[in-house]
């Protein structure tokens, strides 16, 4: 009959398990550590995307012409828009007739520039920006009037489009 010496594991056997189990765990945990660092940071190249859409945003609101930034905008019934003037729009459709009844209809020339402050803040399909502009309208009467304003515009990826779901247009208290 033959007896063991020592009837415990063999933990010379233990040890390379544990530190190979130790070594994956503290692989795993890196590779989530550094997916979570990734998806924290913003996008490097959503800056030139959004910086394009908001100048593209400005150059066709300076035509005058709604049609122009109409592309831009979510077509949806209840989203809301908030406005120099009046406070606010429930829609697209209702967007259209009060722009131009408040800034268009006695416009013979706008023109609306984005600063160079374009901050741009994205998580998934949703992205915010927030940017400085000036406003400058010359009215058929040759009156002049200029305002900065504060931008502040939330998009939603829609297939291959970013639209606007939601914008805040406001000029700060006794400016103007």
């Amino acid at each position: 009959m033959h007896i063991a010496k020592n009837s415990s594991p063999d933990r010379s056997g233990q040890r390379p398990r544990a530190r190979l189990s130790l070594w994956v765990a503290t692989a795993l945990g890196l590779v989530l550590l550094t997916f979570v660092v990734a998806r924290a940071q913003p996008r490097a190249n959503d800056d030139p995307t959004f910086r394009k859409l908001i100048d593209d945003y400005c150059a066709a609101w300076s035509t005058g012409n709604t049609d122009n930034a109409g592309k831009f905008y979510a077509q949806d019934g209840d989203l809301i828009f908030y406005d120099v003037t009046p406070f606010s729009y429930h829609g697209w459709k209702e967007y259209v007739p009060g722009v131009h009844k408040a800034l268009l209809d006695n416009a013979a020339e706008a023109k609306l520039t984005a600063g160079k402050d374009l901050k741009v803040t994205r998580r998934g399909n949703v992205a915010w920006t927030v940017v400085p502009m000036h406003f400058y309208e010359k009215t058929k009467d040759g009156k002049v009037m200029e305002a900065e304003l504060r931008y502040t515009g939330i998009w939603e990826k829609r297939g291959s489009n970013w639209l606007l779901v939601h914008e805040h247009v406001s000029v700060p208290m006794g400016e103007n």
